[in-house]
């Protein structure tokens, strides 16, 4: 991948992870699949910039992002089944 589509790819992860924070502020009751969904698309494009345009720090915050967001998935989806019973 060349560092100019690096550099797309990581601005539509950007743009994702922003959406993803204007839609939990904007929203009473947030869709969590939505949201960490969002989010860890958002990181995954970020890290595969990243290791193009390699910077370290932020690649690790994104790894960071990415398992949280997992996390908040894995979580609403237990929570999904528990209240399907």
């Amino acid at each position: 991948m060349s560092p100019e589509t690096a550099n797309v790819v990581g601005f539509i992860g950007m743009g994702l992870v922003v959406a993803a924070y204007i839609y939990v502020t904007a929203s009473k009751e947030p869709n969590p699949f939505l949201l960490h969904g969002t989010n860890l698309a958002g990181a995954s494009l970020l890290a595969v910039s990243l290791m193009v345009n390699t910077n370290l720090p932020s690649l690790v915050l994104e790894a960071v992002w990415a398992s949280v967001a997992a996390w908040g998935l894995a979580k609403a989806g237990r929570q999904k089944r528990r209240s399907a019973s």
